[in-house]
């Protein structure tokens, strides 16, 4: 390790102790003023993302609103204080397991300095100052970032931004730190100042560094979202009654932003017999567009080649092209039997604009592939609510995609994933490294907490939120 990465992740280690030990009220107004500063400098960092990521303007200008917003989301967490989950279990003699209650207080408290690993297809929202370096400040760490190479300039436009605004707000100078390089993003996450990582990207690539995280003398939680092909099932009496609209709003899903979101639906399933594919196949598709970069370019048609060339597989559209830029849109055709032949070769995702629509005419194969699918992040269901047929199969797939999938959609599509209190972003693996968590709304923050319990201490010792006094105002759940 170079001593010029072990002096930036012992900043950021100095910097995690400093804003762990500031009020929350200070924390959350130092979060409020980096989403100002990231609001005010939009006209310089969104031409900028423009040219490294080639994603067009709206697209940038509302990703950079939705960053700026969760940072404020996130700040009102802070302030409340319902984050710390404060318990206060008092002594009782008389506690009924057999001997007494000692007394008990318990919250959580900041993990330490966490390692964000930048996205490349999120350029704001899941980069520099994304939803990762926003739940590690919010619960009182300071990030190192480890800024992806699809966006280099931006990323350190960004932090130059933030550490201006660090500067006039008295908050710790490196709060953020950010690094380039694969080698010292390795080396940062074995440095045993590190407490826990975060990632966004392929299944490899995140593989990788989770094994990396787990093999170091102390292993630390390594969250890493990683892939998702996001399946989309619709039941008989919707593509009987909209397959126009089903067939138009698919389309739109699956190529929007030139499909490289990690909650494109990447499978469609659709009733043998319906109009659903022939609706399909009448639609105007967007033009061909550039990708993100020459790798992301790539490997998409490598993952492409690999389904497309598949036995029983055809092109439902003639779009696809080949390794010269730009890229169309692709959509590919197969029956159930042949997808269920080789659930592992077919299932695959293909990061960018592709689909593939998988026919069936027995409900009860539709079923034993959702038995097979891998973790996942979304799953969609499509039907009309008061039709038998559909609520028949939807019950009998709704507690099988329960367990593949973190989040169930009905008659909605899944891209496009709202930073709320009750969103969850995540899923069984490869979705996530770890399906308990989100990376995405405000329950993403606990994943940089650890609870601590504090067992017969005198009040002068107890902080501040586990006091009976409880100068903070921090809720309290308390069991007398």
């Amino acid at each position: 390790m170079s001593s010029t990465l072990d002096d930036e992740v012992r900043y950021v280690a100095r910097a995690s102790a400093d804003w762990a030990a500031r009020p929350p009220s200070e924390r959350a107004e130092v979060l409020r003023k980096i989403a100002d500063g990231l609001d005010g400098a939009a006209d310089k960092l969104v031409p900028l993302a423009m040219t490294e990521t080639q994603l067009a303007e709206p697209r940038l200008r509302g990703e950079l609103k939705r960053t700026t917003f969760q940072l404020r989301l996130f700040a009102d967490e802070v302030d409340g204080g319902g984050l710390l989950d404060v318990r206060l279990d008092r002594a009782d003699e008389q506690w009924p397991m057999g001997a007494p209650r000692p007394d008990l207080r318990r919250m959580l408290v900041p993990i330490g300095p966490v390692l964000v690993f930048a996205a490349s297809n999120f350029p704001f929202a899941f980069s520099i100052a994304g939803g990762d370096t926003a739940a590690a400040w919010a619960a009182g760490n300071a990030v190192l970032v480890k800024a992806h190479p699809g966006h280099p300039e931006l990323s350190d436009a960004t932090a130059a931004v933030i550490t201006r605004v660090l500067a006039d707000a008295a908050a710790p100078q490196d709060l953020l730190r950010v690094i380039h390089g694969r080698e010292d993003g390795v080396s940062a996450l074995q440095h045993p100042l590190i407490r826990a990582a975060s990632f966004t990207g392929s299944i490899a690539g995140g593989r990788a560094l989770f094994d990396i995280a787990a093999a170091r003398p102390e292993p630390i939680p390594f969250y890493g979202e990683l892939g998702s092909v996001n399946p989309a099932f619709v039941l008989p009496g919707a593509a009987r009654s909209q397959p126009q609209q089903i067939a138009s709003a698919y389309l739109a899903s699956v190529t929007g932003s030139q499909g490289q979101l990690c909650t494109k639906p990447g499978l469609l399933l659709v009733p043998a017999g319906t109009t659903v594919l022939e609706e399909l196949g009448k639609l105007e598709a967007p033009g061909a567009a550039p990708l993100l970069n020459t790798w992301t370019h790539d490997g998409y048609l490598a993952a492409l080649e690999r389904v497309a060339s598949h036995t029983g597989v055809y092109e439902l559209t003639e779009a696809r092209t080949s390794s010269a830029e730009p890229v169309a849109v692709t959509l590919l055709v197969a029956r159930i039997e042949e997808v269920l032949s080789d659930v592992e070769g077919l299932v695959t995702e293909v990061f960018g604009p592709a689909g593939l629509v998988v026919e069936y005419e027995d409900p009860a194969d539709v079923v034993e592939l959702a038995t097979r699918l891998p973790g996942q992040l979304t799953a969609t269901l499509l039907g009309v609510d008061d039709e038998e047929d559909d609520l028949q199969l939807a019950r009998d797939l709704v507690p099988v995609l329960r367990d593949r999938a973190g989040r169930l959609l009905w008659n909605q599509w899944p891209t496009g994933v709202s930073v709320t209190h009750a969103q969850q972003h995540g899923g069984p693996y490869p979705a996530t490294t770890a399906p308990t968590t989100t990376s995405v709304g405000t329950a993403a923050i606990s994943r940089f907490l650890r609870p601590v319990a504090y067992q017969n201490f005198p009040a002068a010792l107890l902080p501040e939120p586990l006091q009976d006094a409880n100068p903070l105002g921090v809720p309290q759940r308390i069991d007398r």
